[in-house]
This record gives C-alpha cells, sequence and structure tokens, in this order.
C-alpha cells in the first residue's frame, strides 16, 4: 500500500480480529514485503551483532575466552514443516550472530536421512522428531547411538487426515472411521512419517482412542511429509498424520480432510525438539548453548505477533524452505481451521513456539512419554529405565542456562501433568503402570 491506503501494523491487527470469526484460508492477504528481510535491516543486524559479540551476550556471560562458541558454523537440519520455522528464523533474521555462530539450515527429504546424518555427523543438529532422538538412543528403528534434546521447538499444530473417499462414506473421525472399518472389512492403510516419531504415535493413539487396534487391525506404513498428499492422491494410504502445511494442503488440493488436530489428542504436546548426538554436546557446549539461545529469540519473536508471524509464513513458504503457497500456512499458524467439510473454527490451541517461554524447556516426562507409547506398541520388548534415560536425553542444565541468560522462565518441576482424549492421565510418576495399563496395545 501507498499514500493515504497505508494502515498502521496495530490498526492491521485490530482490524483483522474485529473481523467476523468464520475464515477460510484465502482470507488474510499478504502485506508484508516480497523478501523476508531488507537490507538495511540486515546490515543493521550484522552491526549490533559484532558489536553485542565483542561486549557481551544477555546476562553478561559467555561472551568470549573459554566461554566461546566451539564451532561457528552449525548444519542444522530440517524438514519441510512449517515447525521448522524457529530455526529458519534464528538465521534469516541474525539471531545465531549474536550469540558468536553461524546457523546454517539444510533441509533435508525424509526423518530416516535425518537420523543417518546425525548418527554419522554430516548434520552437527536438527529440528527432529522427539521420538526419533529416543529411538536412535535406544537402538530403535535404526543405528544406535546417545542422543540429546537440548529444547522442544513446538507445541501443538499437527493433524490427521482422512482420505476424500472415505470422508464421502462418512468416516470422517475416529468414532465414524471405526463403525465404517468394523462395516466394510479390508486392509486399511495409514501413514506416519517415522518408526518412533511424534506422528507415528500421535495415529496409533488415535485410531486406538476410537477403538481400533493399530498393530493387528490396520496397517501402518512410514511416508516422508513432503510425500504424504502425492501418496494420497493416488490412493497409497487412507489417511495419514503428518505436520503442517501439508494437512492443510491436503484440503486445498481436495484430496483429504481434517478428522483431528493432534492438540485434540493432547493440549500442548510435545512435538519438534532440537536434537543432536551426545558427543556433539560433550566437545561443543557452548555452541550447543548459543544456538538454544538463538532458536529460542527466534520462537520468541515468532510469537511476539500477528505481524511476525506472517512474516514468518511468508520466508517458510520460498522454496529453500518448505516450497509451498503462503496460502498453506498461515491460517493454520493463527488457529483458523476447516476441515474440508464446511466447518471452519478458531483453536487457541495451535501451534507454538514460544508462549512466553511454556513451549522450550525438555520436560523429562514428555521424553518419557514417548518410551511408554514405543512399549505400548511393541517398538521395545521391555521395559527400558524411562527416567535414566530421559535423564542421559534431554539437556536440562544446559536449557536453564541459556534461558536464563534470556529472562525465559524456568519450571520448577521437570514434570508436567496431562489429560489425553481418552481421559488417561499421564504425570511421568509410573511409566511402567501407565505404559501396560492402556486395553489396546500390542501383543
Amino acid at each position: 500500500m501507498t499514500g493515504a491506503s497505508r494502515v498502521s501494523d496495530n490498526d492491521r491487527d485490530a482490524a483483522f480480529f474485529c473481523r467476523p470469526r468464520f475464515f477460510l484460508w484465502r482470507e488474510i492477504p499478504m502485506t508484508t514485503p516480497s523478501t523476508p528481510i531488507d537490507s538495511n535491516r540486515r546490515d543493521f543486524i550484522k552491526r549490533t551483532a559484532a558489536v553485542s559479540a565483542a561486549v557481551s551476550l544477555p546476562g553478561g556471560v559467555w561472551a568470549a575466552g573459554s566461554d566461546a562458541p566451539e564451532k561457528k558454523e552449525v548444519r542444522i537440519g530440517f524438514i519441510p514443516l512449517t515447525d521448522c520455522a524457529s530455526v529458519v528464523m534464528a538465521s534469516v533474521l541474525g539471531f545465531d550472530q549474536k550469540y558468536g555462530i553461524k546457523i546454517i539450515p539444510t533441509k533435508e527429504s525424509s526423518w530416516a536421512g535425518v537420523r543417518d546424518k546425525l548418527v554419522n555427523g554430516e548434520l552437527d543438529m536438527a529440528h527432529v522428531l522427539y521420538g526419533l532422538v529416543y529411538g536412535v538412543h535406544l537402538g530403535v528403528s535404526g543405528p544406535k547411538k546417545d542422543m540429546a534434546v537440548l529444547m522442544s521447538i513446538n507445541h501443538n499444530g499437527q493433524g490427521i487426515s482422512l482420505s476424500k473417499a472415505l470422508a464421502d462414506k462418512g468416516a470422517v473421525d475416529g468414532p465414524s472411521l471405526a463403525k465404517y472399518m468394523a462395516a466394510n472389512p479390508r486392509d486399511y492403510t495409514f501413514a506416519g512419517t517415522f518408526p518412533t516419531g511424534t506422528h507415528a504415535m500421535w495415529m496409533h493413539y488415535w485410531l486406538a482412542a476410537a477403538g481400533i487396534n493399530p498393530v493387528s487391525g490396520a496397517k501402518l506404513i512410514t511416508v516422508p511429509p513432503p510425500q504424504m498428499v502425492a501418496n494420497m492422491r493416488v490412493g497409497n494410504m487412507d489417511g495419514f498424520c503428518v505436520g503442517e502445511p501439508w494437512n492443510h494442503r491436503a484440503i486445498m488440493d481436495g484430496i483429504g480432510i481434517t478428522a483431528n488436530t493432534t492438540q485434540d489428542i493432547w493440549k500442548d504436546h510435545p512435538e519438534k525438539v532440537l536434537g543432536t548426538s551426545a558427543d556433539f554436546v560433550k566437545q561443543n557446549p557452548n555452541t550447543c548453548r548459543a544456538v538454544i539461545m538463538a532458536v529460542l529469540e527466534a520462537s520468541r519473536w515468532i510469537d511476539a505477533s500477528l505481524q511476525n508471524k506472517m512474516k514468518m509464513a511468508e520466508t517458510v513458504a520460498q522454496k529453500s524452505y518448505i516450497n509451498t503457497s503462503v496460502d498453506a500456512i498461515n491460517q493454520r499458524i493463527l488457529g483458523r481451521y476447516q476441515n474440508g467439510l464446511g466447518k471452519t473454527w478458531d483453536d487457541p490451541n495451535h501451534m507454538k513456539f514460544f508462549n512466553d517461554g511454556a513451549v522450550n524447556y525438555p520436560y523429562l516426562s514428555d521424553g518419557m512419554w514417548f518410551l511408554t507409547q514405543h512399549k505400548r506398541w511393541g517398538l521395545l520388548k521391555s521395559h527400558p529405565d524411562y527416567l535414566g534415560v530421559a535423564k542421559q536425553i534431554n539437556q536440562t542444565a544446559l536449557y536453564k542456562q541459556a534461558a536464563g541468560a534470556l529472562g525465559v522462565s524456568i519450571p520448577k518441576s521437570d514434570f508436567r501433568t496431562s489429560k489425553l482424549m481418552d481421559g488417561v492421565v499421564w504425570d511421568g510418576k509410573d511409566p511402567a503402570k501407565y505404559a501396560d495399563g492402556f486395553r489396546i496395545r500390542a501383543a
């Protein structure tokens, strides 16, 4: 806009939230620049970063000498998903330079590829599935290597999609799907993105909550996130669980509907983490702390305003990151949902990257939950030392140092309590009992 037609960011935000509460994916106009950050702003970031590095970092610590980052360039892998945004924006906006590092976001094609590159050291870190890190640490679904979780990257914001063909026959959610499958016996195929990963566990949990045994009553396959929509289009699966924007993309392309969001399964559930190997943490603790701080700043920036979210969507939609239209991203990051069948709603529990710091703490209980599900579905044959494994992997001390320097709130406990969609409460106190307490589980 120019001249008299220009409105302030505050006016635009106010106008948006005063509009009628029915939103479709094309409703929000893009008014941000065509590039994520202009050259003057980039030069300013570089100058201030140089000054910051020469003097001190927030809190007056880790500025130089023995506390300087051991590795200056950090290759961080990511999969084309909306929740890679904090890693991408930490690099694009120059937050990494403030802490004496350069983040190099590296686009990967599959979670198996991310796993392999973390194990062999080709990647220093990754935006990665929580359950993948734990699976690698225990040698499930691939090579065994001691791993580390530095921080949680996001809560919520994934989805379970069913094919339009099923929806047209009345299977639009868990209960109706179970009823349809019982009345029309055949082989039903559902997809996740990695055997021990978050999406596989959400799909297992959702099917079981509807009374469908995902092990004996359905076929579960693994498909990389960017290939989900194409595979559903050609009929390779009846449903899938994946991160955004691919659930919304399925609606836009007319081949799928959203049956449930993952926040319907578990409000504020853990999702992606910043993962690395235990060896990398031991050799580069200051680098790890610097990366945590940069990604934390980016997370806080994303969640700070509507304007920032829209700029983020425009940036990560680009070919070098997710490679999709902005329209596929910019609604669900604001909680503006539609299911592909005419229903629209505002979801306050949409994808969060910071949420006043509540997102990012690597709770031990979050990691332990994935182990309980690995045991429930037969991926682990015996009960592990749930708490011991979580303490090995989740780098709570390192995170507290980084968060404390930035003034980010830190919880008083390493455990949190949640009630999932089936009414079962998870608090981390007796994980073996919890894992064995489900009526539907692997034999």
